[in-house]
């Protein structure tokens, strides 16, 4: 009966134990935000990357394009990722995030083809992750 009862104690520590372990590293992970700023009007772009929130991450890429265009935008922004933006032959253009910087490559020309035709990968960044 009693080891039993020792066996169930240990089983529950090493139990609590583990959930405890899993919580905390899921708990620590960072999160790294990046974004992709542009100008429709005069092609201008700014990046930022490893920002602790999507507000600040946003805001670095729009200072540094603001700084070539009145005009700028977010493109797109992404966590623990990689954005990328694809411009077109006519001006059109395209951005989306991914998981890796092909996926982010892919994905804005997909998005850039919606619009014009001739689309190429202008700009990638990723998050250090």
């Amino acid at each position: 009966m009693y080891k039993l009862k020792t066996i169930k104690l240990i089983i529950m520590a090493l139990t609590t134990s583990f959930l405890i372990a899993a919580s905390s590293s899921h708990a620590s992970a960072k999160n790294y935000y990046g974004a992709i700023a542009y100008s429709p009007s005069t092609q201008a772009m700014g990046w930022a990357y490893d920002y602790n929130t999507k507000w600040a991450a946003n805001n670095a890429a729009l200072k540094k394009c603001r700084k070539h265009a009145s005009d700028c935008r977010i493109a797109t922004w992404f966590r623990n990722a990689c954005g990328a933006i694809a411009v077109g032959g006519n001006g059109g253009w395209g951005a989306h995030w991914g998981h890796s910087v092909k996926n982010a490559k892919w994905k804005a020309r997909k998005t850039c083809k919606r619009h014009d035709s001739y689309c190429k990968v202008r700009r990638w960044v990723c998050t250090t992750r």
